[in-house]
């Protein structure tokens, strides 16, 4: 029996991971703007309803697209962990996949990943190529509550 670093250095399975590699990084660079230039430019300021209430509201179509959504965040997700050790753009990409997926603390999550300089200026230049707004910046969880 072969040991995993023998099989993982075949030239076979390098070639393979270098190909998926290369799919990951392309896709994310056409994919990722595309996603980011639709949200709404209070996409991270503001409340959405949970899974469960829009399951119940959106009726059986709305309930394929609901779980088809979350496969794809998913997917994206795990192409985001795997580009943060291979070649692309793996934070962005696990920011677009939780934008798909609906978990509970989705929305801190998010705000918190977006309060990163680096994060929130990369989504803006995107947004500012397909000429859409910046993203209105979302409260620091340091800040006071407005009491609302």
């Amino acid at each position: 029996m072969r040991t995993f670093v023998e099989w993982l250095t075949q030239p076979e399975v390098l070639g393979l991971i270098s190909l998926v590699s290369l799919a990951l990084a392309v896709g994310s660079l056409v994919l990722l703007p595309l996603v980011v230039s639709r949200l709404p430019q209070d996409y991270f300021t503001r409340e959405g309803p949970s899974f469960r209430r829009r399951l119940r509201s959106e009726g059986f179509c709305g309930a394929v697209v609901l779980v088809a959504k979350n496969l794809l965040g998913l997917v994206l997700a795990g192409f985001g962990f795997a580009m943060i050790v291979l070649p692309g753009q793996g934070l962005l990409t696990l920011l677009v996949a939780t934008v798909l997926l609906d978990f509970p603390g989705k929305h801190r999550f998010e705000r918190r990943l977006v309060a990163q300089v680096g994060v929130k200026r990369a989504l803006d230049r995107i947004r500012q190529r397909f000429g859409r707004p910046p993203f209105d910046a979302p409260k620091r969880s340091d800040e006071p509550s407005s009491g609302h």
